[in-house]
């Protein structure tokens, strides 16, 4: 099955190049193009599109403005962010807007593949340099002012942002697996959480770690 890309920045020779890496792959088209939200959402009801790649800064109406705008229009499109380091106080008004992914712009094919898949079927993405280096510089916080997850709860959220798979988490806090997804699960109905990208927002928002 083929999957049909939009490129959606504000630099012509980045779309060109990121062009020319995704059809060289099999079962990837980009079918649209556009240089700013307003052109993109001029041409949304003429496109056929499985996901789009939004850059946030750009002239005009940013990121998150047009990626709400959209999705308002067309709930079914899967929208991947393009950031760049330093941007990290954009991410929680992307994940609000509906944003599924978040991929830093200088990442390798195999990531911008993978992105794709994982959103392609229902998932989310947060690229892993992209969590490395905002989770990196967090720390964990005692004085946290949320306070309707348990203490183990805590420690599990602060380890899903630093990155750690359940089955990571399970070995280092030596527990079983089973009881770590129980427990992610019911982090996620507490917070109203759906992926881990808004996970890592909303650690950040009530001081459960910080940058």
């Amino acid at each position: 099955m083929t999957r049909r890309i939009v490129l959606v920045d504000d630099h012509t020779l980045f779309r060109n190049g990121l062009r020319g890496l995704l059809e060289r792959q099999e079962g990837y088209r980009v079918v649209g193009e556009a240089g700013s939200g307003e052109e993109f959402l001029a041409l949304l009801d003429t496109l056929e599109a499985d996901v789009v790649f939004m850059d946030f800064s750009m002239p005009g109406l940013d990121g998150a403005q047009t990626t709400e705008r959209a999705l308002a229009r067309r709930p079914g499109l899967r929208i991947i962010t393009l950031s760049m380091f330093g941007e990290e106080s954009y991410y929680s008004r992307m994940v609000e807007a509906g944003a599924r992914g978040f991929l830093l712009k200088d990442s390798d094919i195999g990531d911008v593949l993978e992105a794709v898949e994982t959103v392609m079927e229902g998932g989310s993405y947060f690229s892993p340099q992209l969590l490395s280096s905002l989770t990196g510089r967090m720390r964990s916080r005692e004085d946290a002012a949320d306070d309707q997850l348990s203490s183990r709860e805590r420690e599990i959220l602060v380890a899903v942002c630093r990155g750690l798979s359940n089955q990571e988490i399970a070995d280092e806090l030596f527990i079983s697996k089973r009881t770590v997804d129980k427990h992610r699960a019911n982090i996620l109905e507490k917070t109203g959480c759906k992926n881990t990208a808004s996970l890592v927002v909303y650690a950040i928002r009530n001081g459960i770690v910080e940058l």
